[in-house]
């Protein structure tokens, strides 16, 4: 129980059972669940995400590490989105699960996990990972969901009729491209990141009387959210999404390091911080995916599967990545 992939993994594990156990018993219902997704999405992340981005300092950011990682995770972001629209499928339910490939656990898993693994050192290439991790993902993420949701809306079906079609659908064209502007700006994701990013670089420092309250909400986001993925696990039918389970818990797992390495290797990146962002990108998937997948209504028997399969799996695969990724290092 003191390998440092168990000690980081069994609560994680733990809180989902937990949540699975009350979605079971009923003490939690599916209607509450999804009110307490709302707190979260809206509340907790935000307060965290501000938080962690009002003492993010620029200037101190190693670029190359960085660039690395965000240019893996914006790729299988990209090729997971162009598979669906390929596929004439859902481009929300191609954007959620996106953020299910890239998003890794690093908070309540990573920073635990690498202080114990890789010390000091390696907590500092991992913090500056995490960061900027809601701010690129997230955010793109939030961007990209509202402008699937558009275009959507767009494929709609339009009223017969060519000329009265194409007037109302240049019309509906504006009005659908300035919604998904306008929600994709107000978005609960982005708007305490940028916030909090702007006011970081005052050097003001967050005051304790704001800053604890921050903290204790932020504290409360990710046991709850995995409480919340354990709860509707309960409800959802996991054997009918077991293969895609599997499958987007590999993608999460293997691939995504795998292309994290690649850039890594193509930008010079080596030693501990090459070991570091390889093996922060084999973590298993965040809770976040699972709260986008509530807000868009979109994959959430899938994805809640998925992220339950990504932590299960990576029992096996965070060991075979570390082992290889110090071969690169």
């Amino acid at each position: 129980m003191n390998h440092p992939v168990i000690a980081a993994l069994a609560p994680v594990v733990l809180l989902v059972a937990l949540g699975y156990a009350a979605g079971r018993l009923r003490v939690l219902r599916a209607e509450a669940a999804k009110d307490l997704s709302n707190l979260v999405f809206f509340l907790l992340m935000p307060a965290l995400m501000f938080r962690t981005m009002g003492k993010v300092d620029i200037a101190h950011l190693d670029p190359l590490p960085l660039l690395g990682y965000f240019s893996a995770a914006l790729l299988l972001f990209a090729l997971m989105l162009g598979y669906h629209g390929l596929r004439r499928l859902s481009l929300v339910r191609g954007a959620v699960l996106g953020v299910a490939a890239t998003f890794s656990n690093l908070v309540m898993i990573g920073i635990a996990f690498m202080s114990l693994v890789y010390g000091e050192a390696g907590l500092v290439v991992l913090l500056s990972i995490v960061s900027v991790n809601a701010l690129v993902l997230l955010t793109t993420g939030a961007v990209v969901l509202e402008l699937a949701v558009a275009h959507e809306a767009l494929r709609a079906p339009q009223p017969s009729g060519a000329a009265q079609a194409g007037r109302l659908g240049m019309r509906s064209l504006g009005r659908t491209v300035l919604l998904a502007a306008k929600n994709s700006l107000l978005h609960p994701v982005p708007i305490p990141i940028v916030a909090g990013l702007l006011y970081g670089q005052t050097g003001w420092g967050i005051p304790e009387m704001i800053d604890k309250p921050l903290l204790w909400l932020g504290n409360a986001m990710g046991p709850l959210a995995l409480l919340l993925v354990g709860v509707t696990l309960a409800g959802a039918k996991a054997r009918e999404h077991l293969r895609g389970a599997l499958a987007l818990a590999m993608v999460k797992n293997l691939v995504l390091p795998a292309l994290v390495a690649g850039f890594g290797l193509l930008y010079g990146v080596s030693g501990l911080p090459l070991v570091v962002m390889v093996v922060a990108a084999s973590l298993p998937a965040g809770a976040n995916a699972f709260l986008f997948a509530q807000r868009y209504k979109v994959a959430e028997d899938l994805v809640t599967a998925g992220i339950t399969a990504s932590t299960l799996t990576a029992l096996l695969t965070v060991p075979l990545v570390m082992a290889l990724a110090v071969r690169l290092g």
